[in-house]
C-alpha cells in the first residue's frame, strides 16, 4: 500500500493508507495537550472496521494519549483535544462520554479485575451498572463473553471466586471479557500483554486473531514482534507525531521513511 503524501490543506488527512476498508474511526488533525504541554501533533488517520491496528513508538511519544483520546479518557486528566474524531460518522465530543465508552472499550496495560467481585460478577460489572438485572441472560452473556476471551473452560468452576485469584494472564482474558460483555465496536488495548509471561502473551495474541472478526482492534505495543503478527496496519509515533501509517506487512519490510526503519531495526527509540 501506498502512503499519502503529506500536503498543507487542513482539511485532508495525511498518511492514510490508500484503499482502506469501511472506515469505522477517522482522525482528523487531532492534537492533545496536557495544560500548554503538546503531547500530539496534526494527527490525521483512519481505522478499518474489523481489522487490527498497531501503534508502536518510543516511549512518551503520545501513543497512550492517543487511544485514551478516541474514547474520551483523555479528558478525565483534564487534558484537553483539538480537531475531530469521528465515530460512525459523529463527532466523539458530541456522544455521551458513558455511552461512547460503552461502544468503544479499554483493556488496560496491568490487569485490573475488580478484586472484590467474584469471576461471573467482573464479567457483567458494566451491564449492572447500566441495569441490566435478568440472571439468566446476565449467565448466557458469561459464558459467551468468557468463550469469546478463551478463558471458559479455565474458570467454568470457579465463578462464584475472586477474579483477583486468577494468574495474570487470565486476570487480562477475564478484562477483556468485561469489556465485550457490553457489546463494544471497538476495544482499545494499552500494551495488555506487557506484563505478562511469553505463554498468556501468546493466548492473548491468538485472541486478538479471533476477536477481529467481531470488532475493530487499536493495540499500543512496544513489541515489533507482536506488532508485525497481530495487526493489519501499523502506525509509527514519534514526539507526538505520527511519522508513518501503513499496511503492517509493508512498515515492515519496505518502510517509506528511514525514522520507521531506524526505529523497527532497533537504531534508535
Amino acid at each position: 500500500m501506498e502512503i499519502v503524501e503529506q500536503v498543507k490543506t487542513e482539511s485532508i488527512p495525511k498518511n492514510i493508507p490508500m484503499n482502506q476498508d469501511n472506515v469505522k474511526i477517522s482522525i482528523q488533525n487531532l492534537s492533545a495537550f496536557f495544560g500548554k504541554t503538546q503531547v500530539l501533533k496534526n494527527i490525521s488517520i483512519d481505522i478499518s472496521e474489523k481489522k487490527v491496528i498497531a501503534i508502536i513508538g518510543p516511549s512518551g511519544c503520545g501513543k497512550s494519549t492517543f487511544l485514551r483520546s478516541i474514547n474520551r479518557m483523555h479528558e478525565v486528566a483534564r487534558g484537553t483535544i483539538t480537531g475531530k474524531i469521528i465515530f460512525d460518522g459523529e463527532d466523539v465530543m458530541k456522544i455521551d462520554p458513558v455511552f461512547l465508552r460503552r461502544k468503544i472499550g479499554m483493556v488496560f496495560q496491568k490487569p485490573n479485575p475488580f478484586p472484590t467481585m467474584s469471576v461471573f460478577n467482573n464479567v457483567v460489572a458494566g451491564l449492572k451498572l447500566n441495569g441490566f438485572r435478568n440472571r439468566k441472560a446476565l449467565k448466557e452473556i458469561v459464558e459467551k463473553t468468557l468463550k469469546q476471551a478463551a478463558l471458559w473452560d479455565e474458570v467454568k468452576d470457579m465463578m462464584n471466586k475472586s477474579g483477583a485469584n486468577l494468574s495474570g494472564g487470565q486476570q487480562q482474558r477475564l478484562c477483556i471479557a468485561r469489556t465485550i460483555a457490553i457489546n463494544p465496536e471497538v476495544i482499545l488495548m494499552d500494551e495488555p500483554a506487557s506484563a505478562l509471561d511469553p505463554i498468556s502473551t501468546a493466548k492473548i495474541e491468538e485472541l486478538i486473531f479471533e476477536l477481529k472478526k467481531d470488532y475493530t482492534i487499536i493495540i499500543v505495543t512496544h513489541n515489533m514482534q507482536q506488532a508485525a503478527r497481530v495487526s493489519d496496519y501499523t502506525a509509527f509515533f514519534y514526539m507526538g507525531e505520527l511519522i508513518e501509517y501503513a499496511d503492517t506487512k509493508k512498515m515492515f519490510t519496505s518502510p517509506a521513511k528511514k525514522q520507521t526503519e531506524d526505529y523497527i531495526t532497533g537504531r534508535f527509540g
